[in-house]
């Protein structure tokens, strides 16, 4: 048969198996960053091209805004975003060096007295923020902030004079919680797992697994949502699993439950993946374009706490 020249047909049939359905969901919706992040995790991509994308959140001062964190939006460096601009580092192993001193510098600007970091830095007044992040003129410092970014600089083996005050705060932090909400306790979690000191880690661990249960911060029976409240200020139905404590086998949090309410966890979070490949975000929406942006960063989160247990996506 004689050479047409014509382009080859692309396949019509639907991709197949939970990777492939959600890598068509990241190439369809996902900013730049997270199709790179995608491809470093999943398709042997490399680490240069996460690393340059991240670039175009980065400031001056050392941080990164630009709605990176996608429910803040504007130019300016927030706390947020630096922690988020750390865990893709983090994940492609270029969390330190001369950049990881750059985001101290910009840290160390806007801490509190005692080294911890606010939620949202005044300078977001002014630009769109979810309703549920709102801005004031003296912030506190506050464990949610600074736990995920003082364990990550401790992952990544960097040493600063404000790491050594925020370290403090996140031990006090952590160790006096009495009654908590999820995301407060993941991001204790966050700072325990990385936490130089081991001992007093894991005693802080148990301490903060047996404040989860009593509390019953972490839905066990997803079949059963209604036994377990939600926590104020959270969307309807915003409920918190033990996978989203222990994000791998790993974590102090994974001896907080038992190996069968670890495994209904992980069999609802396969579940969840929907119709386009995506996963759902479970916190409240309240713009569409910050609401895309983060389906594609949960997606690529739950694929990688699934393969991080052994279960099969590819």
């Amino acid at each position: 048969m004689a050479d047409t020249g014509a382009a080859p047909t692309p396949p019509t049939s639907p991709p197949q198996g939970p990777l492939a359905r959600a890598e068509r969901f990241v190439w369809l919706t996902a900013r730049v960053l997270e199709q790179h992040l995608f491809a470093h995790h999943f398709r042997d991509g490399g680490a240069g091209p996460v690393e340059r994308a991240l670039d175009a959140y980065r400031n001056e001062d050392g941080g990164y805004g630009h709605g990176l964190e996608p429910d803040l939006r504007g130019p300016v460096s927030q706390p947020l975003h630096t922690a988020r601009a750390l865990r893709v580092l983090d994940a492609v192993g270029r969390c330190g060096g001369r950049r990881a001193e750059d985001v101290c510098r910009y840290l160390t600007s806007v801490s509190t007295a005692d080294g911890a970091l606010p939620a949202i830095h005044p300078g977001q007044r002014g630009y769109p923020a979810a309703p549920f992040v709102p801005v004031v003129d003296d912030p506190p410092g506050e464990l949610l902030a600074t736990g995920p970014v003082v364990g990550l600089l401790h992952r990544g083996e960097v040493w600063h004079a404000w790491l050594f005050r925020a370290t403090d705060f996140c031990w006090r932090a952590a160790e006096s919680l009495e009654r908590s909400h999820p995301y407060e306790v993941e991001a204790a979690v966050a700072f325990l797992d990385n936490a130089p000191d081991r001992a007093r880690a894991e005693a802080a661990a148990d301490r903060l697994g047996r404040l989860v249960r009593r509390q019953r911060l972490a839905a066990l029976d997803p079949d059963d949502l209604d036994a377990y409240p939600v926590a104020p200020g959270y969307a309807p139905r915003e409920h918190h699993f033990p996978h989203d404590y222990a994000r791998t086998p790993h974590s102090l949090a994974r001896a907080w439950f038992t190996d069968e309410e670890m495994a209904r966890s992980l069999d609802f979070l396969a579940a969840e993946q929907q119709e386009d490949g995506g996963w759902p975000v479970r916190w409240r929406q309240w713009a569409p374009g910050p609401s895309l942006e983060a389906r594609s960063m949960v997606t690529i989160d739950a694929l990688r706490t699934l393969e991080a247990y052994g279960r099969p996506v590819r």
